[in-house]
């Protein structure tokens, strides 16, 4: 049976996601036009056609990731539950259900200290997870939002962090999420003052 060749923008987030897994898997060194091609399934040269560069590659990573922490928070700010839950629902829910992609963001967090424009592209969308974050907060009455936000997103990504990269990946998930909640909670009491 042939699969279908994603056309358009569905091919751009494939390629994305392909680089995605990449990165994770084989870090940066493993991370060419022609691997993304094979790993995506894709005709050789797709990639370079929409991708020409390897910072316009590792761009479109971190957009991918960003379109789906966005979509994330969106999901569950409809949720009804306290934004401590609302924060700790999605460290916890990032740490085992998209690992791979946390992986791949920390190899792109430290390559960006050397490349210019994938550090924009960082900043850019840690602003706007930022801004995210700070809207939460402002509607459960913290004070000054926007400058809560920066260390509570520090943070939360903290956790996740340690979680796949560090000596928190030696706790049980049920310990991970219990540590993780009263951690979260203690953070949210204290932002309140």
């Amino acid at each position: 049976m042939p699969t279908t060749v994603p056309l358009g923008e569905n091919r751009r987030a494939a390629i994305a996601d392909a680089a995605i897994r990449l990165v994770a898997s084989r870090g940066l060194k493993g991370l060419t036009h022609r691997a993304v091609d094979a790993e995506a399934g894709l005709p050789p040269g797709s990639t370079s056609y929409y991708l020409r560069t390897r910072d316009a590659l590792l761009t479109a990573c971190v957009n991918r990731m960003l379109e789906r922490d966005l979509s994330t928070q969106t999901d569950l700010v409809g949720e009804e539950m306290s934004p401590a839950d609302l924060m700790a629902g999605m460290v916890i829910g990032m740490a085992s259900s998209r690992r791979e992609e946390l992986v791949a963001r920390y190899e792109l967090s430290l390559e960006a200290t050397r490349r210019p424009a994938l550090r924009q592209a960082l900043v850019e969308a840690g602003i706007q997870l930022r801004n995210g974050l700070a809207e939460l907060l402002a509607a459960s009455g913290v004070p000054d939002p926007a400058t809560a936000a920066w260390p509570a997103a520090a943070m939360l990504d903290g956790l996740m962090y340690d979680r796949v990269a560090g000596a928190g990946s030696s706790l049980t998930p049920a310990e991970f999420e219990s540590a993780a909640r009263r951690s979260i909670t203690a953070l949210f009491q204290g932002l309140q003052t």
